[in-house]
């Protein structure tokens, strides 16, 4: 359903990846959707077809390709060292730069959606970017780096109640520099989304993905000619 495409990052010129998904019905908008610490991974790919299938073009940059072109992880002990290492090893002004890319790849209205880096990667675009009209973050556990930055477009936040690498803590302190943000909980751990996970669950993904499409449609996410 999708393919490879490339991006220029405006920041430096560098050329890197992405999975672009088109909707084969109306269009209801772009998405970019931001990939977990493992990667563009194939969970991540459909989770994009996925989305062009509700009608949003959706790109999916591959965000590490200047330390490991086209890194794609496993979900094991050893995808989560080399994820970890690469997420710290870049640094958000470049990650802010290359998802402006991807948002200027996309007619708008224009939507962003990640995954527990790219969680805290939505954050950031929300506050960065220009050209989004909405943004649903999903466990993004290093969120508390940018407290004091504040969203510029409509925003929610879904995290689990068992995450043991969010603790109760760390939710509460975003809720208290940001009331007025909706912040969703679940009966679920990290990554409940990714069916390739032992904390997926199915309901809480569900509901999260219903609340994060409602958004999108109060936001200009109607259907449209292709």
């Amino acid at each position: 359903m999708g393919d490879t495409v490339r991006l220029t990052s405006p920041r430096d010129g560098f050329v890197f990846q992405a999975w672009r998904s088109a909707p084969r019905d109306a269009r209801r908008g772009g998405l970019v959707l931001i990939q977990e610490i493992f990667g563009l991974t194939g969970h991540i790919r459909d989770l994009a077809d996925g989305f062009a299938a509700d009608g949003y073009e959706t790109i999916a940059p591959s965000l590490y390709d200047r330390r490991k072109p086209g890194f794609a992880a496993d979900y094991d002990a050893q995808g989560v060292a080399q994820g970890r290492a690469l997420s710290e090893a870049t640094p958000w002004d470049e990650v802010a730069a290359d998802l402006q890319a991807a948002i200027d790849a996309l007619a708008r209205p224009v939507f962003v959606v990640g995954y527990c880096w790219g969680g805290t990667a939505t954050w950031l675009a929300a506050c960065r970017c220009t050209g989004l009209s909405a943004a649903s973050s999903f466990y993004g556990r290093r969120i508390p780096e940018l407290l004091g930055e504040t969203p510029r477009v409509p925003i929610i936040l879904h995290f689990g109640k068992s995450d043991t690498s969010i603790p109760p803590a760390a939710v509460e302190a975003i809720g208290a520099a940001h009331p007025d943000i909706p912040i969703h909980l679940y009966e679920a751990g990290h990554g409940f989304v990714s069916d390739r996970r032992v904390d997926h669950r199915p309901d809480a993904a569900r509901l999260a993905r219903l609340r994060t499409l409602q958004l999108f449609a109060l936001n200009g996410g109607g259907r449209g000619e292709l």
